[in-house]
C-alpha cells in the first residue's frame, strides 16, 4: 500500500473555494472510483487556514501510476493553478 500526504498551500482566503470547487466538478468522487484507490479524503489543518491537507491511499505502484494519466486529473492540474500556491507531497509506502 503507498500513502500519499499531499498539503495545498492555497492563495489567500482561497482554500473552501477550492475544495469546493473539487467536490462539484466531481474530482473528488471520480478519484474514489479508480481502480486501486483505497483513501481519499480531505482535512483542514486546525492551526493554518491556507492549507489543505490530501490524505491518498493506493492499493500499488501499478495504481498510483495510473492515476495522473485519468481526465479528471487535468481538471485537478487546472484548479490548482487557479487557487493553489505550493504542492508539497510526502510518499509512505507499507
Amino acid at each position: 500500500m503507498i500513502v500519499l500526504n499531499v498539503t495545498y498551500k492555497c492563495k489567500p482566503e482561497m482554500r473552501e473555494e477550492f475544495l469546493e470547487r473539487i467536490m462539484t466538478e466531481g474530482i473528488d468522487d471520480a478519484v474514489r472510483a479508480e481502480d486501486g484507490n483505497l483513501k481519499y479524503d480531505y482535512y483542514f489543518p486546525a492551526d493554518d487556514t491556507q492549507e489543505l491537507l490530501l490524505v491518498e491511499k493506493w492499493r500499488d505502484a501499478d495504481a498510483l501510476a495510473a492515476h495522473p494519466q485519468q481526465p479528471h486529473m487535468q481538471k485537478l492540474g487546472a484548479l490548482k493553478a487557479e487557487f493553489v500556491d505550493e504542492t508539497i507531497i510526502e510518499r509512505f509506502e507499507a
